[in-house]
């Protein structure tokens, strides 16, 4: 039984856009937590159904048609919904998937609906992982023997439009398909990058311009390192944000949860690809970092 309380925006007498609102966020969290196709199975038109995936990009060019029927939405659905219940998840994640979601535009005619869903928010794991809600979906729906139903989408579309991968600066995105371990951090598993002019930087650490080690914590070191490789990278016209490749050397791998609480917090998606080892440093070195990026 759910424990969100979910607050239509609809009025009572706005009893389709209500209705559609019930289908595609409240029904729609709830069967998808529970990993339960059976919830919702009965919300398509299956005849007509066809699904097109943007791949968080603006040119309709590049979109495609990933799920030509229903029963190939069905399968990708389930396996993705199975997939997020066998994770474990800090708090309730259902509460975050519904505050993460917003669903007011509904344009209808007739018989027939259009429904503009947005995605803008986080969900964190036990570990620590990060997993940012980016996107929007547009919905057709059709009234079908009283009851609205969904009779297709384009699905993954830039959050808001003009911000898809393909146009940040730093020409660097994450193949669509692309895939990881459950376990995985705060970085990409591969990256494409447009042609560019390389920027790269050598290896950095906590340490002043009189050469003095600054921090005595993983967390005091990470935060010098990373503002020391940023100041390095703006000598080159570029940024955190054209980043994509990291190495990390740490003297103690049983730091590294601490090491990606800050890490994390200082670079936008795509994340960069990145490798982590173990190794002696110099002097009271506790991490050493450095960087490939991209200028466009």
């Amino acid at each position: 039984m759910s424990t969100v309380i979910y607050q239509n925006p609809f009025a009572s007498s706005d009893t389709d856009r209500k209705e559609i609102w019930e289908m595609l966020v409240e029904r729609d969290i709830i069967a998808f937590c529970a990993a339960d196709w059976s919830r919702v199975e009965h919300d398509f038109v299956e005849v007509t159904f066809m699904g097109l995936h943007a791949h968080g990009k603006q040119n309709p060019d590049s979109w495609t048609v990933s799920f030509p029927d229903l029963e190939s939405y069905k399968e990708e659905w389930i396996k993705q919904a199975k997939d997020f219940k066998s994770r474990e998840w800090q708090g309730n994640v259902e509460q975050a998937l519904y505050e993460a979601t917003t669903l007011r535009d509904i344009e209808i005619s007739g018989r027939s609906a259009l429904a503009h869903k947005k995605f803008d928010g986080q969900i964190r794991t036990k570990s620590g992982e990060i997993v940012t809600l980016n996107w929007q979906t547009l919905y057709q729906c059709q009234k079908v023997e009283g009851k609205w139903k969904i009779s297709g989408f384009v699905g993954y579309l830039p959050h808001p439009m003009g911000s898809s991968q393909e146009s940040q600066p730093a020409g660097k995105a994450v193949p669509a398909g692309a895939s990881q371990h459950k376990t995985a951090g705060p970085y990409s598993p591969v990256l494409t990058v447009s042609p560019g002019q390389l920027v790269v930087i050598s290896g950095q650490a906590a340490i002043d311009n009189d050469g003095n080690v600054i921090g005595d914590t993983i967390e005091e070191q990470t935060r010098v390192t990373l503002d020391n490789c940023r100041t390095q990278l703006q000598t080159a016209g570029v940024d955190l944000k054209d980043v994509f490749k990291v190495n990390v050397y740490l003297t103690d791998l049983d730091n590294w949860p601490r090491f990606n609480e800050i890490y994390q917090t200082y670079f936008p998606k795509p994340l960069p690809v990145r490798t982590a080892v173990q190794t002696p440093l110099l002097m009271t070195l506790l991490v050493e970092i450095e960087m490939w990026a991209v200028k466009k």
